[in-house]
């Protein structure tokens, strides 16, 4: 229930004939303004971001305040598309006003958005919160009085990742302009500022030029909080300050000089110990008993040496991958054929309006072939689409051999606008292969990668703009040159466990664990195991376990595990046809209280109708992410 100082204010459906607006009723229009070309700084109503996340274990509990400002002479409606993490369970929404707050109901999408069009027509302030992809969604704040400004509070958990000996906490910043297939209209469109309409697809982010600026920054916080002593911390792509000396705790920020949104924050930190140990988080509460598992490997796998690979290179060669992030993808590339053995097999895949290879098929990693694969590479420029499908049918279309692990290399920076066909054609073509995603750039498409990844039972990284590819490389081989932990298979013992997530275990391979979510109705056993095989052998890994006691554990866990059946039934609805899937997701959102493509958060004031007649529909338009040119990737 709301506490006394929020209030929850719901405007009803008109029943009968449709209500006829008000005189003073929102009407529409779209605003128009010239600026002389020396101007660079236009008003737009976000003007500002704040953002607190508190990591407790391998959880983020973190709140987004958005603050927005009318600074026009007459009403205006607030449009923002922004991005979240791909695995943020959105489980809380407040519209400020002043002292007023309002909490926000989820709800099925179509009645929250009727119930936001209502409340819009009638001069009302409100706001609604969509999810367009699991890592996009759209702000609106309607009805925003000239001088006025409004707040919106939105809270979310998430998971951290830990690859190599490091947990990352990851926040992005601005959506990158995708690309649409010929013919598509469901996609996201990549517009110039004030070009509202001009893509042809169902959602459009409008882009600032490299010459304008509309002073929306952000401020961003992070409370630490590991239990043990932290040995060092880096951000990939920013500057940051770090206060507090006691064990375990620690506090950072952006650095006040580093605030334009154009880049994800990446926050990545290793605490004191040679290796994590698996861990296990759980939560009791009215609903039930909840876990989280990281998993690890087995620290002796690096004792056994790796089998042959078959390792294909798929390179976007893309306008949006022009200039740095290429070169670096390139970089990358090359560091791997040298890591090569005589063993192994290759190719090397481009796409970008097409697709087209080095080979037929793989060819052995001689002297001769790696030389001839280095020239290849050398002659690949960057221009054109991001048909990546054709990547897909290419890379994952050749015949297998049993004999080599084939592992199927992405380096792109996933700025697509058919998230969910990619998807599913992956799932139609893998096979026996693993897919290893590495996001290129600034701020990748982190959803695409981390689900090619999950269902190619692999693993993904990142290569930002200040990473050296050949370093990201050589990470991976490290990896994939131990034996992968395969076959896995858990005795849960008398936890009695249901709806674990992901439904099936992926493959392990060192320094990059997986995370499992579930419910248990049963008790927690002393300790659980993990079978699997490694080279024909046969390994194990026990984790301690502790009975949750009721309340305690992580306050997150439940609303994470939500999240990930929902990710799990959104997998399956690309490739399987099932009319009961969009039912159960919607079901799971509405019981979690949380968001998802079909429910939506809307909060309403209806203590007193706005002033004036006429409503602007201002969109947010946002920087580019830094690295990729305007020129190549904007809409004009």
């Amino acid at each position: 229930m709301p506490s006394l100082e929020e209030e929850l204010w719901v405007i009803a459906k008109p029943s009968g004939k449709k209500a006829q607006a008000a005189e003073d009723d929102l009407g529409s229009g779209a605003l128009m303004a010239k600026l002389p070309d020396q101007v660079k700084q236009i008003p737009l109503p976000l003007k500002h971001t704040a953002v607190t996340a508190t990591i407790d274990g391998y959880i983020a509990s973190v709140e987004v305040i958005q603050k927005f400002n009318n600074p026009y002479d007459s009403k205006i409606e607030a449009v923002y598309m922004f991005p979240l993490p791909q695995n943020s369970a959105v489980n809380e929404f407040i519209m400020v006003i002043g002292d007023r707050r309002i909490r926000g109901i989820i709800r099925d999408r179509k009645e929250a958005e009727t119930i936001y069009a209502d409340a819009k027509r009638q001069g009302y302030t409100a706001s609604l919160l969509t999810q367009e992809r699991p890592n996009i969604f759209t702000q609106k704040v309607a009805n925003i009085e000239p001088g006025k400004n409004i707040d919106i509070h939105i809270k979310y958990f998430n998971t951290l990742s830990y690859r190599d000996g490091w947990y990352e906490f990851v926040f992005p910043m601005v959506v990158g302009p995708r690309f649409n297939p010929p013919g598509s209209t469901d996609g996201i469109g990549a517009v110039a500022r004030g070009r509202h309409g001009t893509s042809g697809q169902k959602n459009e982010v409008q882009y600032l030029k490299p010459t304008e600026r509309s002073g929306h920054d952000i401020a961003l916080n992070v409370n630490l909080n590991t239990g043990v002593a932290i040995e060092e911390i880096t951000s990939t792509n920013h500057k940051i300050t770090e206060a507090g000396d006691q064990i375990g705790l620690r506090k950072i920020a952006i650095a006040k000089n580093d605030r334009i949104p154009n880049k994800d924050f990446v926050l990545r930190y290793r605490v004191a110990g040679k290796r994590i140990k698996s861990n296990l988080l759980t939560h009791k509460n009215k609903n039930g008993q909840y876990f989280t598992m990281m998993l690890y490997p087995p620290a002796d796998l690096k004792s056994l040496e790796r089998q042959p690979v078959e390792l294909i290179f798929v390179l976007d060669c893309s306008g949006s991958m022009r200039g740095q992030p290429f070169n670096q993808a390139k970089a990358a590339i090359r560091k791997g054929l040298g890591r090569l053995n005589p063993q192994d097999t290759f190719q090397i895949i481009r796409f970008s309006n097409n697709a087209s290879q080095l080979g037929p098929r793989p060819l052995k990693a001689t002297e001769e072939n790696i030389q001839r694969g280095l020239n290849y590479l050398s002659q690949l420029n960057s221009g054109g689409g991001t048909m990546m499908i054709e990547g897909i049918k290419a890379a994952l279309d050749f015949a297998h051999d049993e004999n080599h692990l084939r592992f199927v290399c992405f380096l792109t920076d996933g700025y697509i606008g058919n998230d969910a066909q990619i998807l599913g054609e992956v799932h139609k073509r893998i096979s026996n292969s693993r897919i290893f995603s590495f996001g290129v750039g600034s701020a990748p498409n982190r959803y695409l990668m981390n689900r090619m990844a999950k269902l190619g039972r692999g693993a993904v990284g990142y290569l930002s703009l200040k990473d050296d590819g050949a370093k990201v490389m050589d990470k991976f081989f490290d990896s994939i040159s131990h034996p992968a932990l395969t076959d896995i298979k858990i005795n849960w013992g008398a936890m009695k466990v249901k709806d674990v997530y992901p439904a099936r275990i992926p493959d392990l391979f060192v320094g990059r664990p997986v995370i499992l979510t579930g419910r248990f109705e049963g008790k927690m056993p002393a300790e659980i195991r993990v079978n699997g095989m490694t080279g024909g052998e046969a390994a194990q890994v026990l984790i301690k376990a502790t009975t949750p006691e009721s309340g305690a554990g992580h306050e997150g866990i439940p609303s994470v595990w939500a999240r990930m059946k929902i990710a799990d039934l959104a997998d399956r609805s690309t490739y399987t046809p099932n009319m009961e899937l969009p039912d159960q997701i919607k079901e799971i959102a509405l019981n979690y209280n949380l968001m998802s493509v079909f429910t939506a958060f809307v909060a309403v004031d209806s203590s007193q109708r706005t002033k004036g007649k006429i409503g602007t529909t201002v969109s947010q338009a946002i920087p580019v992410p830094e690295g990729v040119k305007y020129s190549t990737t904007v809409n004009e």
